[in-house]
């Protein structure tokens, strides 16, 4: 337990040092949630932006963190030999991963910290939102995305890494339901859309928020289905060097 509470502790002091990685998981969201709050460009289909896109950018803020700055940051360790290192103490894969996404947890708060109050002062006001739901929903999906961030970050070369890391935030932003409805993309896209973690989430994010979500029940299914196949992927896929 001690290893685990050091490697934490080490884990969060090494994002919150890290200047790219704050860049990504805190300053990016923030400038996407004011940008397209004041700029109507989205096809959002509420009478005020921000009621579709609180929700959807909390949902990215996770993906950012839990993903990609998770992912790209081990990626690089496990290339420079940090890893290497680890791999020699008792720590263990298991408690490597599992001191991550503690330490992810963490960032997160801080990301909701800003978030939350910027979108209020943006005019957002949710009805009745459901925050034991979200909570919940936060730390399932956080599960999922880490999963596939060290899946990722425990098999590929530091640079191929980078790359396929950025490109997925990529695909999962424009087909996660984050910024743009379902309702817009083409029917087969949609479909697919609503089966990745980013599509789930986004849409229990907006149920529990706002009562909005598509299908919630489903989407609340394939979560939980992301978030206990990633993570076991991880540990099994994932290599020190």
């Amino acid at each position: 337990m001690s290893a685990l509470k050091a490697q934490v502790r080490y884990e969060v002091s090494s994002t919150m040092r890290n200047g790219e990685q704050l860049l990504l998981t805190l300053i990016i969201p923030v400038m996407l949630l004011v940008f397209f709050s004041l700029v109507d460009v989205l096809p959002t289909n509420t009478k005020d932006p921000i009621d579709f896109l609180a929700p959807g950018i909390l949902g990215l803020a996770v993906m950012s963190t839990a993903m990609v700055s998770l992912g790209i940051g081990t990626g690089f360790e496990r290339t420079y030999n940090v890893l290497k290192r680890l791999g020699a103490t008792p720590l263990g894969r298991a408690r490597l991963i599992a001191a991550k996404i503690v330490a992810v947890v963490a960032v997160e708060l801080v990301q909701f910290a800003v978030l939350i109050p910027v979108a209020y002062t943006l005019g957002w006001r949710p009805t009745s939102p459901n925050w034991l739901a979200a909570s919940g929903a936060v730390i399932v999906a956080t599960l999922a995305f880490a999963g596939i961030g060290l899946s990722l970050a425990g098999r590929l070369r530091g640079e191929i890494n980078l790359a396929a890391q950025n490109g997925l935030y990529l695909v999962l932003l424009l087909l996660g339901g984050m910024v743009i409805p379902f309702a817009k993309l083409p029917g087969p896209i949609s479909a697919i859309a609503k089966s990745l973690p980013s599509g789930a989430l986004a849409d229990v994010l907006r149920e529990a928020l706002a009562n909005d979500g598509v299908r919630p029940a489903t989407s609340w299914l394939i979560l939980a289905g992301w978030a206990i196949a990633a993570p076991v992927a991880a540990v099994r896929l994932f290599r020190w060097e």
